[in-house]
């Protein structure tokens, strides 16, 4: 058994260091940073399918204010994302860039600023395995650069 959990801990090691902007989703969460420079430090999240829930910890690295360079975490389809975020722009800061009852919306946090961190549950039961997800910041102008897929294994 301890060589197993030995294998398998050097072999999701191994995929870390060569792959840098895939996050293994162990324990059933992810930290993502995000930055002044609009980036999310990964790109590519993959959620082990027997988890129930998951956990996205957001950061923001940088020092600007949320009303200048905010950053959400927003997940949806990849043909929502562009709905979203121009429905987002009008529903204005205070709702998060986020329409209020979006339903193409399945999960996302709040915006937040420069050092501040936030973070968002969900359950996986709600994703369809066959299906590649996107998730992006809903920050107008932000969606086309930071965005990244989320898909379940």
């Amino acid at each position: 058994m301890k060589l197993r959990i030995y294998i398998a801990s050097v072999l999701l090691a191994l995929s870390l260091t060569h792959f840098p902007g895939i996050a293994a989703a162990q324990n059933c969460s992810v930290d993502i940073d995000s930055t002044d420079a609009m980036q999310y430090d990964k790109d590519v999240i993959v959620v082990a399918k027997d988890c129930k829930e998951f956990t996205v910890n957001l950061t923001h690295s940088g020092k600007l204010a949320e009303n200048v360079m905010g950053h959400n975490w927003v997940l949806s389809k990849a043909e929502d994302v562009q709905g979203v975020a121009t429905d987002g722009m009008q529903a204005g800061l205070e709702n998060d860039y986020i329409k209020p009852g979006d339903t193409r919306v399945i999960a996302h946090t709040e915006i937040i600023g420069g050092g501040e961190k936030t973070s968002v549950t969900f359950p996986v039961d709600k994703l369809d395995p066959k299906t590649v997800y996107t998730f992006s910041c809903s920050f107008p102008g932000h969606w086309s650069v930071m965005r990244g897929t989320l898909s379940i294994k």
